[in-house]
């Protein structure tokens, strides 16, 4: 199987968001989930509200059963959404996120990217961001 058919299988069982819908989902309660690297982040910025955790942790941090979760994530029924940079890996970990019983994870089409063209909230690079779960804290 090449990538591009890994990716196709893999979309075909998410009900992806907009941005603007991502936006709507967060706003109800939805858990936006950014999973860009760190040098992209500090490049482009974050978005507010949203829960930083790069994708080598995103199982670890988004499994409840997982002593090493993060606060936020707590049931599997949690809506969440899974943003990267243009569209592409969150779709994979979405799919991975389905696999330990997160049947409500989906991605964003387009990735912050797209968020970003549709002049949704961004916060600066360096602002920082208030859900940040970043690396070094025990993960195996």
């Amino acid at each position: 199987m090449r990538i591009e058919e890994l990716l196709t299988a893999a979309r075909a069982g998410l009900d992806r968001l907009s941005p603007a819908g991502a936006a709507a989902a967060q706003a109800d309660g939805g858990l936006l989930v950014d999973i860009r690297y760190a040098a992209l982040r500090e490049r482009d910025g974050t978005i507010p509200g949203a829960l930083v955790v790069e994708r080598n942790e995103l199982e670890w941090r988004l499994d409840p059963a997982c002593d090493h979760r993060a606060a936020q994530a707590t049931s599997h029924g949690l809506w969440v959404i899974v943003l990267c940079d243009e569209g592409y890996a969150s779709s994979l970990a979405a799919v991975s996120l389905h696999r330990l019983g997160l049947h409500r994870a989906t991605d964003v089409v387009g990735g912050f990217q797209a968020w970003r063209a549709a002049g949704l909230p961004v916060l600066s690079p360096g602002a920082g961001a208030a859900g940040a779960a970043g690396p070094g804290r025990g993960v195996p």
